[in-house]
């Protein structure tokens, strides 16, 4: 199955990527390609819709959004296929945080992956302020969590947040095949531990 995410995240956006999610995982398909439209992949949650929401009841408001995040990120959790992510541009916040919780990724070279928590005042979401020390080692994950650090391609993939780059003119027909040889070959279940 074939799932494409937003540019912006926002509680709507997460609930259709959860309910793609729920039906791939009903379905006979083998994996989920999770891929995006356009020169994004994904850049994170989309803070100005989430600030015009809180105009209203800030408590219930903010409530909401958590719990739209926590079950979006549990859904990628709990999935038992297993999840190649073609990342075809920048992942930014949210959209590179839920990179570690899938099982294989691949970039194009013009990818590049920041999660500017810091910088915007919000704490680290997806799990990452766990997975990116466990792949990024301590160092790297706190410079990217904590100063905004941006990765090329290069670096994610000599880091283990990505496993291979490809080059952006042949980067969806590179995903295509491999995609079809994982497809073609016997189906396997993931093992998730508990974060």
């Amino acid at each position: 199955m074939h799932v494409e995410l937003f540019t912006f995240l926002y509680p709507q956006i997460m609930k259709e990527v959860r309910r793609a999610l729920c039906n791939a995982s009903a379905d006979d398909s083998k994996l989920l390609l999770l891929s995006a439209v356009g020169s994004v992949f994904c850049s994170g949650l989309d803070y100005s819709y989430l600030i015009g929401r809180l105009s209203n009841d800030r408590r219930k408001e903010s409530t909401r959004i958590a719990e739209a995040i926590r079950d979006f990120v549990k859904a990628f959790i709990q999935f038992k296929k297993p999840i190649v992510v073609a990342i075809n541009g920048p992942a930014l916040g949210l959209g590179a945080s839920i990179l570690p919780l899938c099982d294989i990724v691949w970039a194009s070279e013009k990818a590049w992956f920041q999660t500017p928590y810091a910088t915007i005042r919000l704490t680290p979401a997806g799990c990452s302020s766990y997975t990116f020390p466990q792949i990024l080692g301590v160092a790297l994950a706190n410079e990217m969590l904590f100063c905004g650090r941006k990765l090329t391609a290069q670096e994610a993939c000599s880091r283990g947040l990505v496993s291979q780059v490809f080059w952006p003119t042949t980067f969806s027909q590179e995903v295509m095949l491999r995609v079809k040889e994982m497809a073609s070959c016997s189906a396997v279940v993931r093992n998730h531990i508990a974060l």
